[in-house]
């Protein structure tokens, strides 16, 4: 697949500093590791499994697409996510996400499913604008491939011994759970917490965008003791997204096609 074919004429409009592609290079998949580990174990103290040290790197990225946000300045990697689907999830055992969840469900829907997962922003690069052109990236690949199916997880941090993330998923049974015919189960449930849920909880800015677009929380959160985070599972079915969030993040003419 032609890599300029995700981004690139989206560059000036959103952010004239950044653009996105796919990685075409073994050295591409190398600077969306590295910028992984600096964030996810220098940062936020994760406990990673990778055979090189200062590189995130699992069984699953070699079956993966690696979609980058580049500084147009410096070419750095400012933002990197990858996705799985098609062949390459038998190819590779299964989602990413059946670490944590038993997707007998989702395996059954049919149509076509991307699970998009390891997200990350550079600390310099959190203010919007980066994150809005990965997502104008993730809706022009989802456009080229015609996915019916949008999934994957968010993650909410547990540094308050799962207060907020007792508040959070309060909020989210009332107002995004999924039907009984989506629902995962975690394969290691978060403990209950006894606190009061009512207090006012900030959603954690990627699970906040994932609902406004029309996701569905399809069940309990997972506990991953290695990030000591709350996951919950995320589906975003195409033809039911929130059209002007869609077209707020993807672009007009880069809202998925029904």
């Amino acid at each position: 697949m032609n890599t300029k074919e995700v981004e690139k004429g989206k560059k000036g409009k959103l952010c004239p500093q950044l653009f996105t592609e796919l990685a075409a290079t073994e050295a591409d998949v190398r600077e969306s590791q590295a910028l992984r580990y600096r964030i996810f174990s220098g940062e936020l103290g994760a406990r990673l499994h990778t055979p090189v040290e200062g590189l995130d790197i699992d069984r699953f990225d070699d079956y993966c697409h690696h979609l980058l946000v580049r500084s147009a300045e410096t070419g750095e990697v400012v933002a990197s996510t990858r996705l799985l689907s098609g062949a390459k999830i038998a190819e590779a055992g299964g989602f990413y996400s059946e670490g944590e969840f038993d997707l007998t469900n989702i395996k059954n829907l049919g149509g076509r499913i991307l699970e998009v997962g390891r997200t990350c922003v550079a600390p310099a690069y959190r203010t919007g604008a980066a994150i809005g052109v990965l997502w104008s990236g993730l809706g022009a690949y989802i456009n080229l491939h015609g996915f019916d199916y949008l999934c994957g997880c968010a993650s909410i941090e547990l540094e308050d011994d799962g207060v907020r993330a007792a508040a959070i998923m309060k909020r989210l049974r009332q107002q995004a759970m999924s039907c009984d015919a989506l629902r995962v189960n975690p394969l290691n449930p978060l403990p209950p917490v006894d606190a009061d849920t009512n207090i006012t909880a900030a959603m954690p800015p990627l699970l906040k965008a994932y609902i406004r677009l029309g996701a569905k929380i399809c069940g309990e959160p997972c506990w991953d003791p290695d990030f000591n985070v709350a996951d919950v599972f995320i589906l975003v079915k195409m033809t039911e997204m929130d059209t002007s969030y869609a077209r707020h993040f993807f672009g007009s003419e880069r809202v998925p096609v029904r």
